[in-house]
């Protein structure tokens, strides 16, 4: 019996030991804090570069114009994918949470923050020298900013961009469009639409009767 308890406060002492053990190197580790010194290296800075070459994940942009908007140092004409009804939905909703409040909804330069006595007021993107510039420059300035407009890289992601693009010079055409650019059949001035409701507030988008909607399409 006491051979026994002997034996057993043997092993509880070296359990002890082992944990007392684990418990040393988990808190005096061989590892370098932030930004303190090593003389590991010859610069003696433990904090080191990136390898060469080494792209973090996520952000392999091969493909230069879709993520620069530019050929070259120049910037772009043409949308790297096809322009359709859902790119412009997506585009027209970013629009008008994101550039709506100082560009307005119509793009003339006269939102919200503008209207309520903000210095700069914004050029209207129906001017002759924005109706003339190429899509990549619309894209430019969304990623790097312009005058006092901050960029926005990091509120839109890179396809919100181009969908933003597309919508702004949907805005242009609806500003200037000519009958020669009315699609056959189409009334002038064209019927105004049916809401369902009412029909919306600066900060709600008015929801179109599906009849009057329909019949839209129809004309299209």
């Amino acid at each position: 019996m006491v051979r026994l308890r002997k034996i057993s406060i043997v092993g509880m002492l070296a359990a002890l030991a082992a944990l007392s053990g684990c418990r040393l190197d988990m808190q005096v580790q061989p590892k370098q804090n932030p930004l303190s010194r090593s003389d590991f290296y010859s610069d003696q800075r433990s904090e080191r570069p990136p390898v060469e070459g080494a792209v973090a994940r996520g952000q392999l942009h091969e493909d230069t114009y879709f993520y620069t908007g530019k050929i070259g140092s120049n910037p772009g004409d043409y949308m790297p994918f096809p322009v359709t009804k859902e790119v412009l939905d997506r585009g027209r909703e970013r629009y008008n949470i994101d550039c709506a409040p100082c560009h307005s909804r119509v793009g003339d330069g006269n939102g919200f923050v503008p209207s309520r006595g903000f210095a700069r007021k914004p050029p209207s993107y129906h001017i002759e020298r924005l109706q003339k510039a190429p899509l990549g420059y619309f894209y430019d300035v969304i990623t790097e900013g312009f005058g006092i407009m901050s960029d926005y890289s990091s509120q839109i992601p890179p396809r919100d961009r181009w969908d933003i693009v597309a919508y702004i010079r949907a805005l242009q055409l609806s500003q200037n469009a000519t009958r020669a650019d009315l699609p056959a059949g189409q009334a002038v001035p064209s019927e105004p639409p049916e809401f369902r409701g009412e029909p919306g507030s600066g900060a709600t988008l008015p929801a179109i009767a599906p009849g009057k909607s329909s019949q839209s399409e129809e004309q299209k």
